[in-house]
């Protein structure tokens, strides 16, 4: 009989550990602008806002639209990032700065339902010496959209709606590929797992219940045996 329990529980095991692997291939993260400054050859996270911040001349900063958990997990601009090539076309002029930026408007991963994100492109900002970079990017890419709390919501008008919503990202383990939905979506949330695949599916939950089915008959027929 003790034989019969323990391998009862071990298929118990069998069935329930992969229905919560699946349960934790999930993370929530912000579809947002992330803000960067070009250090060298690489980008680093900026440390202040656009509305704040103020570059020197020849400086190049990015902005990337993306789905991110944080900082540490946020993606970088893609695209060139070098001063001299960007603002070729815009000579200096006196009492005044250029700026370059690289805009990235992301993928369509990361794109909000019903919209297309832009190509990815440069610009030049030629403006005046104490502008911030909010001021340097409202004169190249608006129009520029904000929240009540000054957050960049919007850049050249991309995205339409939406300000650093709360999504969620789902992963296929056995392929290692990703998709996002917002947390916003009307849909139930277990029909949408079952049809993406990403989550534990009906036919796995109903062969967990016949599993616990058939091992409980198994224990039961051991002991009225046991007790015959």
């Amino acid at each position: 009989m003790i034989r019969r329990i323990g391998m009862f529980c071990a298929l118990v095991a069998a069935v329930l550990l992969p229905v919560a692997a699946a349960g934790q291939a999930q993370a929530v993260g912000y579809r947002y602008w992330s803000f960067w400054e070009r250090d060298g050859d690489r980008w680093t996270y900026a440390t202040e806002g656009p509305s704040t911040a103020r570059p020197l001349d020849g400086d190049v900063q990015g902005f990337r639209f993306a789905v991110s958990e944080d900082s540490q997990d946020a993606a970088k601009p893609r695209g060139t990032a070098d001063f001299a090539a960007i603002c070729a076309g815009t000579p200096a002029r006196e009492g005044s700065k250029r700026v370059a930026l690289v805009l990235d408007f992301g993928t369509h991963e990361d794109a909000p339902a019903g919209e297309t994100p832009p190509a990815p492109r440069t610009a030049c900002a030629r403006v005046p010496a104490d502008a911030t970079t909010a001021e340097a990017l409202a004169a190249v890419a608006g129009p520029l959209r904000y929240d009540t709390n000054a957050l960049l919501c919007a850049i050249s008008g991309y995205p339409k709606r939406g300000c650093g919503e709360q999504v969620t990202t789902e992963k296929d383990s056995a392929k290692g590929t990703g998709s996002t939905r917002s947390t916003e979506s009307t849909k139930d949330a277990a029909q949408e797992k079952d049809e993406s695949g990403s989550g534990p599916s009906l036919g796995l939950l109903a062969g967990g219940a016949a599993v616990l089915a058939l091992g409980a008959a198994a224990v039961w027929r051991a002991r009225r045996r046991g007790n015959a």
